[in-house]
């Protein structure tokens, strides 16, 4: 019997697992979905979520970027800086994700749903299609597409009644996330 996956794929639809990428805060480094292993400049753990800033070298249009891992929302906030000439009208990506927290290691598994918010004018949820082919190809069960949706949901709606004003929204729901505000360079090696 052929898999929803499988029909996928052979119609050349964009289909893939789950991304899944890890935070070691021992080493400070970031292994991205394809394995790749990148210097991370700052992590900073709150009781409520992780920081870390880490530059994007060889990016062609991304210097750095800042995120924030917030398990009780079940979203990474990122604020992104642009190479010169390149910069993108959105304030902050949300992904949202499925975030293990450790001590000194954390993961987070990514489910296909994206917000990107534009500070106080809109919201707007991404790869949806992205993520229907994801349920129908049976990479994401039931109840992790519920999380996935009530999760955006909740972020959605929480942006509207805030007039899309992400820190006002993360604020009321006891979030107060700080920046550094700039790049980071990259760190130094030890």
């Amino acid at each position: 019997m052929t898999t929803q996956r499988e029909i996928a794929e052979s119609l050349g639809l964009p289909v893939h697992p789950p991304k899944v990428e890890v935070f070691d805060l021992r080493t400070s480094t970031n292994t991205d979905p394809k394995g790749h292993v990148r210097p991370v400049a700052r992590y900073r753990q709150e009781p409520f979520g992780l920081y870390l800033a880490r530059p994007m070298p060889g990016h062609p249009r991304i210097a750095a970027l800042e995120s924030w891992l917030l398990p009780a929302l079940g979203l990474r906030v990122t604020r992104w800086y642009w190479h010169p000439g390149c910069a993108d009208d959105v304030d902050y990506y949300l992904d949202v994700v499925d975030i293990e927290p450790d001590a000194h290691r954390w993961r987070t598994v990514d489910h296909y749903l994206d917000i990107a918010v534009r500070d106080r004018r809109a919201a707007e949820l991404l790869d949806i299609d992205e993520f229907v082919l994801a349920v129908r190809a049976e990479l994401l069960d039931a109840e992790t597409a519920e999380r996935a949706m009530a999760r955006a949901y909740t972020a959605v709606n929480g942006l509207a009644r805030h007039q899309y004003d992400l820190p006002m929204w993360l604020r009321d729901k006891g979030f107060e996330l700080s920046w550094h505000g700039q790049p980071v360079e990259d760190p130094v090696p030890q």
